[in-house]
């Protein structure tokens, strides 16, 4: 089972920016709204697009999804273990906690660079 993390601690590794925040719901979902700075990444596309993405294996790397029934969180996390990531988390919480508890969120596409 993938650690967890607080919305607490969460929220501070983002200010420090000391985290890869993954939005595991992309598409429109992440458009509408999603957490600072997280990148869209679903499971049926960690295998093509983890490496470019998330190039350092060793990276502090945080998955969330909508709430804790979503099981999206957990695969993606799953899918990077298996893929040689050595420090992922899970913010099972997810959005739905984030956006209760005031903090910021973004929206819009996220645009390759």
């Amino acid at each position: 089972m993938t650690k967890l993390i607080t919305r607490d601690d969460l929220k501070a590794a983002i200010d420090s920016r000391t985290v890869t925040v993954i939005d595991a719901l992309g598409g429109m979902y992440y458009e509408q709204q999603h957490l600072p700075g997280a990148l869209p990444l679903v499971g049926e596309d960690v295998a093509l697009q983890a490496s470019s993405l998330l190039p350092d294996k060793d990276a502090a790397i945080i998955t969330y999804c909508s709430n804790v029934s979503c099981p999206n969180s957990q695969n993606v996390a799953n899918m990077l273990t298996a893929a040689g990531y050595s420090n992922i988390r899970k913010y099972s919480e997810g959005i739905q906690d984030w956006v209760e508890a005031g903090l910021p969120i973004e929206s819009g596409a996220y645009i390759r660079p």
